[in-house]
C-alpha cells in the first residue's frame, strides 16, 4: 500500500529503529470523493484514504497536524484539499497520486472548516467556517490567497456546490434557507453578492409577504390616525425594524436538505417534507414541482425525506433512509417516481464519476458501492464497512497472517494483514465489549456486556465459528487477558470479579473459579515465564474516594485445573490463602499497571501527572494493605491518561495516551527509543494496541476516530531484534505440541447456534409450601442461569439438605402460629369498627411491620407537609389578594342596599395616592398656574390702546365681560359642552385644564391627563363622601328599628300573636370586613379534640353542674317568691294580660249543692271576672294601637331611607359617568400619545434607514469610482497593447526590407497564417452520458489551448515549412516574430475578455447605484408624507362634546350625517371676528363722514385752482420773454430745474452705473477671452501632440521613402512593367478627360438646339392657344 505523508519535525539518529504506516483500515464518516474516474478518496481519522476501484488498492496520506477534517477533490487538476482541526485550522492541498503538498492556506478562521467544494472550472476553492465566524472564503488555491470572503454570523450551512456551468455561482443550503451566490469579478477584484431564495410554505403554498419596511397603503381612518407598519408600532427603530415580523404572521416554510445543478443553471432542492423544488438559476424563483402519482401498490415505498440528490439526464437520483435508489423524471413542473436500484443499508451520498459511467453509493454504515452503466449494469460493493467503531483488536496465534476485530455490535472480523482485506466475518448478534486471542490455540474470546464469553474458533479463518459460549455473571465483561503462555483466561467484570478459565479449548473452557477485587478493574496484567509453573497477575483498580489506587496481586499454579475444587469453596470463590492474593496501594491514581517478568515491581502510568514510575515490591509477606512508593519517575512526554503494555519478552514497555503518540520504551531505562504520532487528541487518542509475539507488527487502534493502524519497524536490528525474535521462536517451541493438540480438537469440534446461544442449562428449582403432606412441588423453569449463581444455587441445596429435619420442625411451628393469627383475624371481623385492628397489625414480621410503620408514617408527613406547603401557598395568595384589594384601599369597597326595593349603591374603592403621583400633581398645577398669569399679562400688554375713546370702550366691554364672566359663575351648574364631562356637576374645578382644541404638544398632553386622573379622584372622593353619610344614616336607622322592635317584640309576647319581627341586618358586602373573620358557625367540619382536651371538657361541664345544683339547694328566697308571689314583688300592668283570678273551691260542686254564700261569692267572682276582661280588652287594645304606630313608623322611616339612597343610585350613575366620560378622554389622550410616539419611531426609523442608504450610496458611488478608474487604466493597457499589436504587424515588411519584396510577400502571407487547433472529439457515448458536456471558462482549458497552439506553431516553425531560397536566418527571425506576434493576439484575446467582464462589472455596480438612489428617493417621499400625516394628526384632534339627548322632528329628513371638509373651531374665534369686523364697520363710517367734510372743501380748492391757472399763464408769457435771451443748455438746466444739484447728483449716480456695468462686461469678457485661450490651449498642446506623432510618422515615412528612393536607384530605371502601367494610367487620364470635354459640349449643342427651336416657332403663326 502506498503511502504519503507530512515531515515530522522530530528526527531520530539515523540508527535508531522507527514506525511507520504500514496500512490504515477505516471508514468514511463524511462523503466520499472521486478524484479521478477510476479513484476515489474519503477521511479516515488523521488519514485521507485513496482507493482504486479497479484493483481496490488503498494509498494513504497522513495529516501530521491531527484529524482530518473536511476533504474535496478537484478533478480537472487532480488535487485534493482537506482541513486539520486544530486551533486556527489550516487547508492542505496535495497533487494525486504524487501525493506532494501543492499549497497550504492559511486563513483567519478560529476553530473549524465545516465545507470545503473546489469550482469545476478554474483554481477556486470556496471554504465554509463554523461558530464563530460562520465565514464564506473563495480562494485561489494556486496562488494562496483569499479572493473574497462574507461573514453571515449563525447561519450553519449543511451543503454548499459551485455551477458546473458558471463558477460564478454558488449554492449554499442550510436547514431553513437556501441561497446563491454570485461571484463579480472586476480585473483582480472579487465580491460575493448573495441572494436568498424564497421558500414556499411546508404544504408547498407560497405566502404572499407584504414588504415590511415600505407595507401597502393600508385604508386611513380619520379618527385613529394613520395606519403603520407593525414594527413602528412595536417600536423597533434599528435594523431588527427591517425583518420585524409578529409570531402570528411567522409560518413554517420547506426544509432543504439537499440541492444539485442543472446544465441550465437551475437548481433541484430536496425537503424534509418530500417536496422537490426546482430554483431558476436567473430570477432564483422556486417551483414546488408536482408529483405524478400513479397506481398504488402492496410493497410501494413513500419517500418520505430524501436524504441525496445527484443530476442526471432527465431528472435526478434521489435516496433516502429506506435504502432505495429512486429516479425521478422530470418534465416541465411535474415528476415520476420509479425505483432504480434497492440497498440494503440506508443511503447516505450519491456521486456520479467524472464520466458519468459509475454511481458511487455511500450508505450510512460506510459501505461504498459502485453501480456501472452499460448494457449489463453491475453493482460491485468496493468497500464493505464494519458495524460501527473497532472497540478491540488482537493477533491469531502466531501474529504473522491473520489478525481479528470486533465491534459493540457483535461483529467479529478476521483480517489479512498483509494488505488488511476481510477475510471472514461472524456476528454474535449482542453487544459487545472485548476481545482476546488464545496464544495457545488457534481461537479467540469475545466479551459481552450481558455477561457472557463467546469463544469463536478461527482454525479456518475464512469460515470462523462460534465453539462455546460461557454465561459467567450478569455484569457486563470489561477484560479478557490471557496469560503469555495461553494457560489461563482472566475475565474481568464490571461488578469487581475476576474469573479463571482454563484457556484450551479441549477442557471445554473449564470455568475454574472467581476472586473478588475491586470494582471498575481498569487494567490486568499477567506473567507466565516458560521457566516457571505458576503465572502472576495483577490487576488495578480505583479507589476515587481516596484519591488512590489499588493493586491487587495473586498466583495461580500451573495444576489449578486439575486441584481446582481444593482452591475454591461451594460458590466459586477461590481461598485468597491458596491463590497467594496480596493488597497493595498507591499515593495516588494511576490509570495503567503492570508487573514486570521479574516479578519484582510494578510499572505504572499516573493519571493526573505525566509521569511513568516503577514501584519495588516487597520481599517480605505482609498481611493487610502495603503501601507502595516510587522507587524510579520517568516523564512520559504524553498527556492524558495512559495505558502501558509489556511486549511478549517483557523488555519493551509500549505507552499510548489520548495524546495519540504510541512510545515504546526500554524497560530498564524507561526511555523512548522509537515513537510514532499515529492519531490525534481530536480524537481522543489511542485506544489499544496490540505487539505481536516477535515484536515485528503493531497494531493501534483509536478511540473515538474509528482507524486502525498497522506499524512496521523500520532499521530494527542488533540486539533489540534478536532477544524478541529469540524469546517468540522458543514460545513457540515450547506451545507447538499443546497448538497441535488443540488445533486437532478444534477441527473437530461441533459448532453452537448463534440465535439460541449456548444450550441452557435445566435447573430445578423447588418451591416449598406448607401442607399436611409437607412434600415438595417442583417446577421446572429453562432459563439461562450465570455460572455464579449456579455455583450459589448448588450451595444452598446443600445447605437445604443438610438442614432439612431442623426446616421441618420450624415450618411446623410457623403452621401453628399461622392457625393462631388465622382465628385471631376471624376474631377481628366480627367486632365493633372501634376495636377492630387494621390488616397489617397481624403480621407477625416485626421488621415488615416496622417498614411499614416507617412507611406510613413517611407518607403521613408527606402529606402533613404538602397540606402545609398548599396551605402556606393559599395564605401567601390570600395575603396578597388581601393586601391588593384591602389593605392598600384607603376607602375599602362596599355597598348600600335599600329595605324595601331591590336597589344597591355600590362607593368607589380608593387607594391612597403615592408620593410620585402627588409631587408629579403639584408640579403640573403650579405649572398651570404660572402659565395662567402669564397669559393674563400678556393680555394686559397687548390690549394697551393708545386712542383714549378706545380705553372707554374697551373699559366698557370689560364691563360687559365681567357681568358675562359673573352670569357664567352664576350659571356654572350648567353643563359644559366644550368640556366634554360633568365633573362640575360635583363641585369640581377645571379651571386649569386646557381647551380641547389647543392639545398639541406631547407635554400638554401628558399634563392634562395627570389633571383628567386628579379630577376621577375629586369626583369619587365627592361621591364617597356622600356614600359615608348615608351609610351612617343607614347604621342610624337600623339601631332605630332595633330600638323600636324591642318594644314590638314586648307587645307580641303581650298578645300572644303568632307574628315575626322583621329586624333589618347588615350583609357581607355592607360589611365586608366580616368576610375576613371566620366565626365559628361558619365551620362545619368537626373540629379535632385531643383526648386530654377532651377530659378537661368534661371535668369543666360536671363542676358546672355541680355548683348550679348547690345554689339552688341554698336559694330559700327565691323559692319562697315565687311560691307566694309567683316570682314577683310588684304587679306591672304589662301583666295584666297574663292575671288570672282563681275560682273559689266550692265551683267544684255542682249548682244545686252551693250555698247563698257560695252564690254571692260566685256573683261577686264573676263580676271581677268581668271587670278583668274589659280591662284586657282595653289594654290589648292599646298595645294593638302601639304596635301600629311602631310599626308604621319604621315602615316610613325606612321608606325614606329607600328614596334617599334611589337619590344616591342616581347620583352613583351620574360619577360614574363623569368618571368614564374622563377616562374616556384620557384614552384618547393616551392614543394620541401612543400614535406620536408610533409616528415618531416610523420617523426615527426611516431617518435611520435613510442614513445606511445613503451609507450604501456612498459606498456604491465609490465602488463605480474604483471600477471606472480601474475601467479606464484596463482600456489604456488594452488599447496599449493593441497598438503594440498593430505596430507589428505594420513594421513586419519593414523588419524584412533586406530581402526581396516577393519573398516579403510570401512571408507576410505565412505571418498571417494561423494553424488549426483540433479539438479532441469525445466519443458520442461520453457525450450522451455526462449531461454538462465541457465546462466553459475554465483557466486550464485556456492554458492547455494556449500550449496545443504553441505545438502547433512548432509545427509550422518547421525549416521544411521555409519558402524557398529564404536565408535560414531569417527563417529563424521570421518565426521568432510570428510567435511574438501570436502571443500578443493570445494576449490581446484575454484582456478583451477581461475588459468586457469589467465593463460589464461597472453595469452591475451602476445598475445598483440606482437601486439604491431610487430606495433613497422613496424613503425621502415616505418621510415626507410621513411627516404630513404627522402634522395633520397634530392638528386634527379627537375632541369630546357633550350632546343633549332627545328626540328632534324635521319635516324633511335632511340632516348629512357624513363631515369630511368640516372643520371644528371655538365659539371664542368667531366672536372674536365678529368684534373685528364691528370695529372696522365702525372705522368705516367714521372715514365716510371725513370723506363728506372733505368734499366740501373741493369746490374751495378749484376756485383757488382757476385762479393760479391764471397767475400761471401771466408768469408763463414772462417765462416766453425770459427765454427769448441767449441762454446755454447748462445755465437753462440751472434756471429751469428747481433741484439742480440733485440732478447733477443723479446723472453722476447714473454715470457710475454705467461705469460699473461696462467694467463688469469687461470683465466677463476678459474671463472669456481666459477661457477660450485655456481652450484653445489645450486644442493646441493636442494638435501639438498630434503634429509630434505625424511629424514622427512623417519622420518614419521620409526614411521609408528615402529607404525607397535608394532602393530604387539601387535596383537601377523602373521596371518595363511599372512604365506599361504608368502609360496606362495617363491614357486613361487623358481618355476621361476627353469624355468629360464631350459630355460638356454635347449639353451646350442640345441647349443651343432647343433655343433654335423655340425661336423658329416664334416667326410662324400659331394656330393652337399659346
Amino acid at each position: 500500500m502506498a503511502h504519503g505523508r507530512e515531515r515530522e519535525d522530530t528526527s531520530y539518529s539515523g540508527g535508531s529503529p522507527t514506525l511507520s504506516v504500514r496500512w490504515v483500515q477505516g471508514f468514511p464518516k463524511q462523503h466520499v470523493h472521486f478524484v479521478n474516474d477510476n479513484t476515489f478518496c474519503y477521511a479516515s481519522g488523521n488519514y485521507v484514504i485513496f482507493i482504486d476501484i479497479e484493483t481496490k488498492k488503498k494509498t494513504v496520506l497522513q495529516c501530521i497536524n491531527g484529524i482530518v477534517g473536511v476533504v474535496a477533490t478537484n478533478i480537472p487538476y487532480e488535487v485534493v484539499a482537506f482541513s486539520d482541526r486544530k486551533l486556527k485550522p489550516l487547508i492542505h492541498i496535495y497533487n494525486f497520486p504524487g501525493l506532494t503538498r501543492r499549497t497550504k492556506l492559511k486563513g483567519n478562521v478560529l476553530l473549524d472548516y465545516t465545507l470545503l467544494t473546489f469550482s469545476y472550472c478554474g483554481t477556486y476553492l470556496a471554504s465554509y467556517s463554523s461558530l464563530p465566524e460562520f465565514e464564506l472564503a473563495l480562494w485561489n488555491w494556486e496562488s494562496n490567497v483569499i479572493l473574497c470572503k462574507k461573514s453571515q454570523p449563525g447561519v450553519d450551512v449543511s451543503q454548499m456546490s459551485f455551477n458546473p456551468m458558471n463558477w460564478h455561482q454558488l449554492c449554499l443550503t442550510s436547514p431553513s434557507t437556501v441561497s446563491v451566490w454570485t461571484i463579480e469579478r472586476s480585473n483582480q477584484e472579487h465580491y460575493f453578492k448573495p441572494k436568498p431564495v424564497k421558500l414556499p410554505l411546508e404544504d408547498g403554498s407560497f405566502l404572499n409577504e407584504m414588504d415590511v419596511i415600505f407595507p401597502q397603503s393600508a385604508p386611513k381612518d380619520p379618527i385613529y390616525g394613520p395606519v403603520l407598519p407593525l414594527s413602528a408600532i412595536a417600536g423597533l427603530v434599528g435594523e431588527e425594524a427591517e425583518t420585524f415580523r409578529p409570531k402570528d404572521d411567522v409560518y413554517p416554510l420547506l426544509h432543504p436538505t439537499m440541492h444539485c445543478w442543472t446544465p441550465t443553471s437551475d437548481l433541484y432542492v430536496g425537503c424534509e417534507e418530500g417536496h422537490l423544488l426546482m430554483i431558476n438559476g436567473d430570477t432564483l424563483k422556486a417551483t414546488v414541482l408536482n408529483k405524478i402519482e400513479e397506481e398504488p401498490q402492496l410493497d410501494r415505498r413513500n419517500l418520505i425525506s430524501p436524504v441525496t440528490l445527484v443530476y442526471q439526464k432527465e431528472g435526478v437520483f434521489a435516496s433516502g433512509i429506506d435504502g432505495v435508489v429512486y429516479s425521478f423524471t422530470i418534465k416541465d413542473s411535474s415528476y415520476k417516481v420509479e425505483d432504480f436500484l434497492e440497498i440494503e443499508r440506508p443511503i447516505e451520498h450519491l456521486m456520479f464519476s467524472p464520466s458519468y459511467k459509475m454511481l458511487l453509493i455511500q450508505t450510512d454504515k460506510g459501505s461504498v458501492y459502485i453501480y456501472t452503466f452499460g448494457e449489463e449494469p453491475t453493482l460491485d460493493k468496493v468497500l464493505d464497512a464494519c458495524d460501527g467503531k473497532f472497540l478491540a483488536t488482537d493477533f491469531v496465534t502466531p501474529g504473522t497472517e491473520h489478525f481479528m476485530t470486533l465491534t459493540h455490535s457483535g461483529e467479529v472480523c478476521v483480517w489479512w494483514m498483509e494488505d488488511c482485506t476481510c477475510v471472514s466475518k461472524i456476528y454474535l448478534n449482542t453487544p459487545a465489549t472485548v476481545l482476546a486471542c488464545s496464544p495457545s490455540s488457534l481461537c479467540a474470546a469475545v466479551g459481552t456486556v450481558e455477561g457472557s464469553v463467546h469463544f469463536v474458533n478461527v482454525q479456518d479463518p475464512e469460515s470462523p465459528q462460534v465453539l462455546h459460549k460461557a454465561f459467567l455473571s450478569e455484569s457486563s465483561v470489561q477484560h479478557l487477558v490471557y496469560d503469555q503462555r495461553g494457560l489461563f483466561l482472566l475475565v474481568g467484570t464490571s461488578e469487581g470479579n475476576v474469573f479463571i478459565l482454563n484457556a484450551k479449548p479441549t477442557s471445554s473452557f473449564q470455568i475454574i473459579g472467581f476472586t473478588e477485587v475491586g470494582k471498575d478493574i481498569l487494567q490486568i496484567s499477567t506473567v507466565s515465564l516458560l521457566e516457571t509453573d505458576i503465572v502472576e497477575v495483577l490487576v488495578l483498580s480505583p479507589l476515587p474516594e481516596t484519591g488512590r489506587s489499588r493493586l491487587e496481586m495473586f498466583t495461580l499454579p500451573v495444576i489449578l485445573p486439575h486441584v481446582s475444587a481444593t482452591f475454591a469453596d461451594e460458590r466459586g470463590r477461590l481461598r485468597d490463602e491458596f491463590i497467594h492474593k496480596y493488597l497493595y496501594e498507591v499515593d495516588h491514581s494511576l490509570s495503567s499497571a503492570v508487573l514486570d517478568f521479574q516479578s519484582n515491581q510494578i510499572y505504572g502510568f499516573c493519571n493526573q501527572v505525566p509521569y511513568i514510575c516503577s514501584y519495588p515490591l516487597p520481599e517480605e509477606e505482609h498481611s493487610g494493605v502495603c503501601i507502595l512508593k516510587p522507587y524510579q519517575k520517568v516523564q512520559s512526554k504524553q498527556y492524558g491518561p495512559g495505558i502501558l503494555y509489556l511486549s511478549s519478552h517483557g523488555l519493551w514497555l509500549g505507552t499510548i495516551a489520548k495524546c495519540g503518540i504510541l512510545c515504546i520504551r526500554d524497560v530498564y531505562s524507561l526511555e523512548t527509543f522509537a515513537r510514532c504520532r499515529s492519531h490525534s487528541h481530536q480524537g481522543h487518542g489511542i485506544q489499544s494496541m496490540r505487539i505481536s509475539a516477535n515484536g515485528e507488527n503493531i497494531l493501534v487502534n483509536g478511540t473515538d476516530d474509528g482507524t486502525l493502524i498497522y506499524l512496521k519497524w523500520r532499521r530494527l536490528g542488533g540486539n533489540l531484534a534478536t532477544e524478541i525474535f529469540d524469546y517468540s521462536q522458543r514460545l513457540l517451541t515450547s506451545l507447538i505440541s499443546t497448538m497441535d493438540e488443540e488445533n486437532d480438537y478444534l477441527s473437530t469440534a461441533p459448532e453452537i447456534s448463534l440465535d439460541l446461544g449456548s444450550e441452557p442449562e435445566r435447573t430445578d428449582r423447588r418451591t416449598s409450601i406448607d401442607s399436611s403432606q409437607d412434600e415438595l412441588v417442583s417446577t421446572d423453569v429453562i432459563k439461562e442461569i450465570p455460572w455464579i449463581q449456579q455455583k450459589s444455587q448448588e450451595a444452598i441445596k446443600k445447605e437445604v439438605n443438610l438442614f432439612s429435619e431442623k426446616r421441618k420442625e420450624i415450618k411446623r411451628g410457623i403452621k401453628a402460629l399461622a392457625k393462631t393469627v388465622l382465628k385471631m383475624m376471624e376474631e377481628n371481623e366480627t367486632v365493633d369498627n372501634i376495636a377492630k385492628l387494621e390488616q397489617r397489625e397481624f403480621g407477625l414480621d416485626l421488621e415488615e411491620l416496622e417498614r411499614l410503620n416507617d412507611e406510613s408514617e413517611e407518607e403521613v408527613a408527606k402529606m402533613r407537609k404538602d397540606a402545609e406547603m398548599y396551605n402556606l401557598a393559599k395564605s401567601y395568595l390570600a395575603e396578597l389578594i388581601k393586601e391588593e384589594c384591602w389593605r392598600s384601599m384607603v376607602v375599602k369597597g362596599r355597598a348600600l342596599k335599600c329595605f324595601h326595593i331591590p336597589y344597591v349603591v355600590e362607593n368607589f374603592p380608593m387607594k391612597d395616592r403615592t408620593e410620585e403621583e402627588q409631587k408629579e400633581l403639584e408640579r403640573v398645577i403650579q405649572q398651570k398656574k404660572i402659565e395662567a398669569e402669564c397669559l393674563k399679562l400678556r393680555k394686559e400688554i397687548v390690549e394697551v390702546h393708545s386712542a383714549i375713546g378706545l380705553v372707554k370702550k374697551h373699559h366698557e366691554e370689560d364691563d360687559e365681560e365681567e357681568e358675562e364672566e359673573d352670569k357664567i359663575a352664576k350659571n356654572a351648574n350648567l353643563p359644559n359642552y366644550l368640556l366634554g364631562s360633568l365633573s362640575t356637576d360635583f363641585g369640581v374645578d377645571t379651571s386649569l385644564l386646557t381647551s380641547q382644541l389647543e392639545l398639541h404638544s406631547r407635554e400638554e398632553k401628558i399634563n392634562q391627563i395627570i389633571l383628567l386622573k386628579d379630577i376621577i379622584y375629586k369626583v369619587k372622593t365627592a361621591f364617597n363622601r356622600e356614600f359615608d353619610a348615608t351609610y351612617k344614616q343607614k347604621v342610624f336607622e337600623i339601631a332605630r328599628v332595633k330600638e323600636r322592635n324591642v318594644r314590638i317584640q314586648e307587645i307580641i309576647l303581650d298578645l300572644e300573636l303568632e307574628e315575626k319581627v322583621w329586624q333589618p341586618e347588615f350583609e357581607d358586602c355592607e360589611m365586608p370586613e366580616r368576610m375576613l373573620v371566620v366565626e365559628n358557625e361558619e365551620i362545619t367540619a368537626r373540629k379535632h379534640v385531643n383526648p386530654w382536651q377532651k377530659a378537661k371538657a368534661e371535668l369543666i361541664t360536671i363542676h358546672e353542674m355541680e355548683r348550679r345544683l348547690q345554689s339552688q339547694s341554698t336559694d330559700t328566697r327565691h323559692r319562697a317568691l315565687n311560691d307566694m308571689m309567683g316570682g314577683v314583688l310588684e304587679v306591672k300592668k304589662e301583666d295584666i294580660l297574663r292575671m288570672v283570678i282563681p275560682q273559689p273551691p266550692f265551683m267544684a260542686k255542682p249548682d244545686a249543692m252551693w250555698t247563698e254564700e257560695e252564690r254571692k261569692q260566685f256573683k261577686d267572682y264573676e263580676k271581677k271576672v268581668k271587670e278583668l276582661n274589659e280591662e284586657k280588652d282595653k289594654y290589648r287594645k292599646s298595645l294593638e294601637a302601639e304596635l301600629k304606630k311602631l310599626q308604621n313608623s319604621i315602615q316610613e322611616s325606612t321608606q325614606n331611607f329607600d328614596e334617599h339612597l334611589k337619590r344616591l343610585f342616581e347620583r352613583r350613575v351620574k360619577a360614574e359617568m363623569v368618571v368614564n366620560q374622563e377616562e374616556l378622554k384620557i384614552n384618547n389622550l393616551v392614543f394620541s400619545l401612543l400614535l406620536d410616539e408610533e409616528l415618531s419611531s416610523r420617523e426615527l426609523f426611516l431617518s435611520n434607514y435613510l442614513a445606511k442608504q445613503q451609507q450604501e450610496k456612498s459606498q456604491t458611488s465609490e465602488a463605480i469610482r474604483k471600477s471606472r478608474e480601474d475601467l479606464d487604466m484596463y482600456k489604456e493597457q488594452y488599447d496599449n497593447l493593441l497598438a503594440e499589436d498593430k505596430i507589428l504587424d505594420r513594421s513586419f515588411k519593414k523588419e524584412f526590407s533586406e530581402i526581396p519584396s516577393h519573398q516579403v510577400d510570401t512571408l507576410y502571407k505565412l505571418f498571417k497564417r494561423r494553424p488549426r487547433i483540433h479539438k479532441q472529439k469525445t466519443h458520442t457515448e461520453t457525450t450522451s452520458i455526462v449531461p454538462f458536456g465541457e465546462r466553459p471558462g475554465s483557466g486550464k482549458l485556456n492554458r492547455d489551448n494556449f500550449a496545443q497552439l504553441m505545438k502547433a506553431m512548432d509545427e509550422l516553425d518547421n525549416i521544411n515549412n521555409m519558402p524557398e531560397g529564404l536565408d535560414p536566418s531569417v527563417w529563424d527571425h521570421f518565426c521568432a516574430t510570428r510567435r511574438t506576434k501570436v502571443e500578443n493576439e493570445q494576449k490581446v484575446k484575454q484582456k478583451a475578455a477581461g475588459l468586457m467582464e469589467m465593463v460589464a462589472f461597472l453595469r452591475k455596480r451602476v445598475e445598483e447605484d440606482e437601486k439604491v438612489q431610487q430606495e433613497i428617493e422613496k424613503v425621502f417621499h415616505e418621510l415626507i408624507l410621513l411627516q404630513e400625516d404627522k402634522v395633520k394628526f397634530q392638528l386634527n384632534l379627537t375632541i369630546q362634546i357633550l350632546l343633549k339627548q332627545g328626540q328632534v322632528e324635521l319635516e324633511n329628513f335632511q340632516l348629512v350625517l357624513d363631515y369630511p371638509d368640516a372643520i371644528l373651531i371655538n365659539k371664542t374665534i368667531i366672536e372674536d371676528l365678529n368684534s373685528v369686523i364691528r370695529t372696522q364697520g365702525q372705522k368705516k363710517v367714521a372715514s365716510m363722514m371725513e370723506s363728506k367734510e372733505v368734499h366740501k372743501g373741493i369746490y374751495q380748492i378749484e376756485w383757488e385752482h382757476k385762479k393760479m391757472e391764471m397767475e400761471m399763464e401771466d408768469l408763463n408769457q414772462k417765462a416766453w420773454d425770459i427765454q427769448t435771451l441767449f441762454f446755454s443748455r447748462d445755465r437753462q438746466k440751472y434756471l429751469n430745474e428747481p433741484n439742480y444739484e440733485s440732478l447733477i447728483s443723479i446723472q453722476i449716480g447714473i454715470m457710475e452705473q454705467t461705469i460699473a456695468v461696462i467694467d463688469k462686461t469687461h470683465k466677463k469678457n476678459v474671463e472669456n477671452c481666459k477661457k477660450l485661450l485655456k481652450k484653445l490651449g489645450k486644442f493646441s498642446n493636442q494638435k501639438d501632440v498630434a503634429n509630434y506623432s505625424l511629424s514622427c510618422n512623417l519622420r518614419e515615412e521620409l526614411v521609408a521613402v528615402s529607404e525607397r528612393k535608394d532602393i530604387c536607384n539601387a535596383m537601377g530605371s523602373k521596371l518595363t512593367c511599372e512604365k506599361i502601367v504608368q502609360e496606362r494610367y495617363e491614357n486613361m487620364m487623358q481618355q476621361q478627360k476627353l469624355t468629360n470635354i464631350s459630355k460638356q459640349q454635347a449639353e451646350e449643342i442640345s441647349i443651343l438646339q432647343a433655343e433654335v427651336e423655340r425661336l423658329r416657332m416664334k416667326t410662324f403663326p400659331a394656330l393652337v392657344k399659346m
